[in-house]
């Protein structure tokens, strides 16, 4: 495949549907969803939603937005929002929060929360507990935060989450694909997003229909590139 010519294939946009009835359930996502569905009756105004990129994060905290209509902000603009007005519903989430962040923000943003008798979703990829911060009153607030986790996906839901996949993009494929590609593919639902846009690529290029036999090179090409030396 890596000797053929290189022609660009026309990348049509695939929207990501993050309604609840797209979010595929397993053991590894089952807890967060029914946290996130039990709302207002959480253990606390503020949940921590932790968990590996590409493990439905954003789709739980989306559902959770549509359920409470929560605003959504990403962690690395809470230095420069009017967190006021973002609590006019009474609801928001903070998106892929991580350090280094604007701890002061934070800290203001979490005294609101009790004043306004909000409801605050954080999503992140590692527990705020484990957060280090300079602020010594934010650290302590940040340990007391319930977490919920979504962890990586099994081999059952890996599967219907590629099928999904290739569907949204219009493709039939066959068990014996989808099973040959989960057990090759990183065990993440982002491993397996960028499977299928590759493969979906190398097919619109070649003009090749998806088969085994396409995945098989897509998947070597890939880890060709990987172990290349850098330059």
């Amino acid at each position: 495949m890596s000797s053929m010519p290189r022609q660009l294939a026309l990348a049509l946009p695939h929207e990501e549907s993050f309604e609840r009835d797209d979010f595929l359930v397993g053991a590894s996502n089952k807890d967060a969803l029914a946290l996130i569905e039990r709302w207002p009756d959480w253990p606390d105004r503020v949940l921590a939603l932790n968990g590996p990129e590409g493990a439905g994060k954003s789709h739980l905290a989306a559902i959770w937005a549509e359920i409470a209509g929560a605003r959504r902000v990403s962690a690395r603009a809470l230095g420069e929002t009017d967190l006021l007005s973002e609590f006019a519903t009474g609801a928001l989430v903070i998106e892929d929060a991580a350090v280094p962040l604007d701890e002061r923000a934070l800290f203001h943003l979490l005294n609101m929360v009790r004043e306004e008798e909000a409801f605050l979703l954080i999503t992140a990829r590692t527990k705020p507990a484990t957060w280090t911060v300079a602020l010594p009153d934010l650290g302590s607030r940040l340990r007391a935060v319930p977490v919920v986790t979504v962890s990586a996906p099994d081999d059952g839901l890996l599967r219907a989450v590629m099928v999904k996949l290739f569907a949204d993009r219009q493709l039939a494929v066959d068990e014996a694909l989808v099973s040959f590609l989960v057990a090759r593919i990183e065990r993440s639902f982002a491993g397996a997003r960028g499977a299928v846009e590759e493969i979906d690529r190398e097919a619109l290029r070649q003009k090749r229909p998806v088969t085994r036999a396409l995945a098989a090179e897509v998947l070597l090409e890939q880890a060709q590139t990987r172990l290349s030396p850098q330059w």
